[in-house]
């Protein structure tokens, strides 16, 4: 059975229903067990930024951060995909897509093992296809199919549990706002580094090439000094 909640209730774009259902459960005693609550669980990506570029620039273990060429050549590798995932993701204007309550599909269950039927359903569980959500972009499914890896089934549907308040309504927006975080944190695109980062990496990157050039040009007088001592014995 289909259940319209209110005229606002319109996906933007709309879900269909293979893609969200919601299954409210039907406790059945007249002492109410303890509500676990699963509300405090965030689904968030890791924070996503550039703390890498730090230990690609820097040798490991020593405290005089002495730049090494190949390494800042990393970086700048690193600093231009960033800069082009940026751009490649809209700059960061394209508008991260809302849930809101819509098209879902109901269902009650009965657990048997209590003995007095309590005529009020709470918690809700929610089943998110992630696959068949065409209406997010295709870098936005993967991330969520990366992130939330642990928790999607074979079918490609992400389960959202909520009984955080003592009705339907304020349950399904609590698994909203949950679905919602995680889509948020895939719509997430870092910001590429600003021109003052690029150019201090610049001058690092100049800075010690010259000074490998020294090094080696050092190296090279003294090999011709102990060639040129070997000749006189």
């Amino acid at each position: 059975m289909f259940c319209s909640v209110s005229n606002e209730a319109i996906f933007r774009p709309i879900i269909l229903h293979s893609q969200i259902s919601v299954r409210f459960f039907r406790t059945t005693t007249t002492t109410l067990p303890p509500v676990t609550n699963f509300s405090g669980a965030h689904w968030r990506a890791p924070p996503i930024g550039y703390g890498s570029l730090r230990c690609a620039a820097t040798k490991s273990g020593g405290g005089d951060e002495k730049k090494s060429p190949a390494r800042l050549a990393e970086v700048q590798r690193l600093l231009h995909e960033a800069e082009e995932r940026y751009k490649a993701a809209g700059g960061g204007l394209d508008p991260i897509p809302k849930i809101t309550l819509g098209t879902l599909l109901y269902s009650t269950l009965l657990f048997p093992e209590f003995l007095e039927v309590v005529e009020v359903n709470t918690k809700v569980d929610m089943r998110f296809n992630v696959k068949n959500a065409n209406w997010l972009s295709e870098r936005v499914r993967e991330r969520i199919m990366q992130m939330e890896k642990n928790r999607i089934n074979k079918d490609g549907e992400i389960v959202i549990s909520s009984t955080k308040t003592r009705t339907q309504k304020g349950n399904t927006e609590d698994a909203l706002a949950k679905l919602q975080a995680i889509i948020d944190a895939a719509s997430y695109v870092p910001p590429p580094p600003s021109q003052e980062t690029v150019k201090k990496i610049a001058q690092l990157s100049a800075v010690s090439e010259q000074k490998r050039l020294d090094k080696k040009k050092n190296l090279s007088q003294k090999k011709a000094q102990r060639r040129s001592r070997d000749s006189w014995d």
